[in-house]
């Protein structure tokens, strides 16, 4: 594998639950820093949905490794932003056998 070309600021935000004071909660999403990533997108797709159509494009996004538990490796759940841009990251595995980096498969998504 050749280094990838970690060229892209991306936000790594982890979604938080504010009690709302009448039982139930306001979900957020707070900042745990910048990464440095390499982005590469997948062929678009397009879902029904009851409210309309949705465009779904899968996106291979590329970061430096970080050990486990560390704030700066990437979880299931959380998500990158780039500006207006939220990226839901759906898996993240190693993309070397020596742990230098991690692969993150996530998708972006948008109302048509």
């Amino acid at each position: 594998m050749s280094a990838p070309r970690l060229n892209r600021r991306l936000v790594l935000e982890h979604p938080t639950r504010t009690p709302d004071g009448a039982g139930g909660y306001h979900k957020g999403w707070t900042a745990l820093g910048t990464l440095w990533a390499e982005v590469d997108p997948g062929t678009a797709s397009t879902v029904a949905q009851p409210a309309g159509a949705e465009t779904r494009l899968p996106l291979k996004i590329t970061v430096r490794g970080a050990p486990l538990g560390a704030p700066s490796r990437p979880l299931v759940g959380q998500r990158f932003r780039d500006g207006a841009n939220a990226y839901p990251i759906r898996s993240v595995s190693l993309a070397d056998a020596t742990g230098r980096f991690l692969l993150c498969l996530a998708t972006e998504e948008g109302a048509l």
